[in-house]
């Protein structure tokens, strides 16, 4: 178990797509089996592989949690590369963003075949796997640890105040089906109502007002635990695993999971975006612009509304909610997101190469928005393809789009 900041958990997912039409090929099993033990991860060095749940996305991720995020960016690139040259033989590579643009995941979906398959297996019974918001979606998740109520209190604190603004900095899904949907983050529109039949599980995203493990499994796992048990007599869905909230406390791993962020065209704009938030998360813990208290009293419907509109306006997004405002410190009566996150960045500390990938989002736009710059309004699946093709090179190069 580690102390706060003492190290940070990346994991990077990817989705698996023919290299000349940009169709997803679920051939993840190409790259995992002939290099893993087990059918389910590669211990690559310093970096894993792994599957998800369905056959068309690998998982990219730290293997032991990394003290300091310093030529990070330049691994997983190194990790990209070797995964694309054994998809080779199936004129296949790794494609970038939240969630692939055209993909009919009703008629593409293949659920992974190998290990795990069981819960994938009771998943799909319950919920309905070919969706977007399960078979079409790539995210960045952050693990930071804690040990004991103290140390949880001021991370899950912070944590709560920040996800609402993620997504006005990482939307990276503006296109489905072929078209735009009128949503920055696609991906989070699908992943807040993908199992809106059981409500519990997912609650409004943002996590409860829990400062404690006992608080936390009263307001969370015990709800999860008593409705899951009709649709899973056997208990093969473990509560930890089911809690789909935008970060998700592993009091098995002594660990919070934020989950919210869109994955990026490059992993120098991801693990950019893993340190400016990382970096926030220190300040709001260390109560440079508030403390505990008025962290911990704001309420997660509040925090709900402000995600909503990050979720639809991306950068374009206004933050009126005073409470949030003033726990970063900003004595505004409102303030665009982005510029919020324009005022974190000149407060923190960041590698120069992160620096450059945020200077670079704050003055061109998150990618959503260079994504539709780029489209324009009205495009066919040629031009889609074009522009997802500068991405998936973007990828490969480890360039900035």
């Amino acid at each position: 178990m580690y102390h706060l900041f003492e190290v940070t958990g990346i994991e990077l997912e990817y989705m698996v797509v023919d290299k000349d039409t940009l169709k997803v090929r679920p051939v993840a099993d190409k790259v995992i089996l002939p290099k893993s033990d087990n059918k389910s991860d590669v211990l690559n060095g310093e970096v894993d592989w792994s599957n998800e749940l369905v056959s068309h996305v690998v998982e990219i991720k730290t293997h032991q949690p990394a003290s300091g995020l310093k030529g990070w960016h330049q691994l997983f690139h190194r990790n990209v590369l070797e995964i694309n040259r054994l998809l080779e033989s199936e004129n296949a590579c790794l494609l970038p963003t939240g969630a692939h643009p055209f993909m009919d995941p009703h008629k593409e979906t293949v659920i992974w075949p190998h290990e795990y398959n069981e819960i994938y297996a009771l998943y799909d019974k319950i919920f309905g796997c070919q969706g977007h918001g399960w078979s079409n979606v790539q995210s960045v998740h952050i693990n930071l640890p804690f040990q004991g109520d103290e140390e949880f209190a001021r991370l899950h604190a912070a944590i709560r105040i920040v996800l609402p603004l993620i997504p006005s900095l990482c939307a990276s899904t503006p296109i489905l089906d072929g078209a735009l949907t009128g949503f920055a983050d696609t991906r989070l529109e699908y992943y807040r109502t993908n199992q809106k039949k059981i409500p519990v599980i997912a609650g409004k995203i943002i996590p409860e007002q829990a400062f404690t493990k006992e608080a936390y499994y009263q307001e969370v796992f015990d709800p999860i635990i008593k409705e899951i048990r009709p649709y899973d007599p056997e208990g093969i869905l473990e509560y930890h695993f089911l809690n789909s909230r935008g970060a998700i406390s592993r009091f098995d791993r002594g660990a919070i999971e934020i989950r919210l962020i869109d994955l990026q065209e490059a992993p120098v704009a991801d693990l950019a975006i893993v340190e400016l938030i990382v970096q926030v998360l220190k300040n709001l813990t260390n109560e440079k612009w508030s403390d505990l208290s008025s962290q911990q009293s704001i309420h997660q419907d509040d925090l709900y509304e402000v995600l909503l509109s990050g979720i639809q306006m991306g950068d374009q997004s206004e933050i009126t909610f005073q409470p949030l405002l003033r726990a970063l410190g900003i004595n505004r009566p409102s303030m665009s997101a982005i510029r919020v996150w324009e005022e974190l960045t000149e407060q923190v500390h960041l590698l120069p190469d992160h620096e450059r990938v945020l200077d670079h989002i704050l003055t061109r736009g998150n990618l959503s928005s260079r994504i539709i710059r780029e489209t324009g309004p009205e495009f066919d699946r040629n031009k889609l393809t074009s522009v997802y093709g500068r991405l998936r090179d973007c990828l490969a190069a480890n360039e900035l789009f």
